[in-house]
């Protein structure tokens, strides 16, 4: 029969890939490419080690390992690349980055199908 629970998440995944995402760039210099991805969100929290508790949040994309190609090659995410993402008039630009030593990514499932990816937003343009 096969793996139940591998063919339930790829399942889920494609019903996530075809009703819960948006069109945005990902880039890295100046290789860019148009993925599909889901908005998502983390909260971290750290200790300031003065007893006080210190919150951040990042912005997630949410996207499928495969589809993460640069000028060809299969990539993972890097530290600096960059998520634009086009809302009304406005590009929102994103840089992949997490607090401290938090990883700027982690595969959101047991399979490796769909990449967790944080970031910060660092500027805003008008839409072309």
């Amino acid at each position: 029969m096969g793996d139940l629970l591998a063919w339930g998440a790829g399942w889920l995944d494609a019903q996530r890939h075809q009703h819960l995402t948006r069109p945005v760039f990902y880039t890295r210099g100046i290789a860019s490419v148009e993925v599909l991805a889901t908005i998502g969100k983390t909260v971290f929290e750290s200790d300031n080690g003065y007893g006080i508790l210190e919150r951040s949040e990042s912005r997630d994309y949410l996207i499928r390992a495969e589809d993460l190609v640069l000028d060809g090659v299969p990539v993972l995410p890097k530290r600096g690349d960059r998520v634009r993402e086009t809302q009304d008039t406005k590009v929102y630009v994103y840089e992949v980055l997490a607090p401290g030593s938090v990883p700027e990514w982690r595969y959101s499932d047991p399979y490796r199908r769909t990449l967790r990816i944080h970031t910060k937003l660092v500027a805003t343009e008008d839409a072309p």
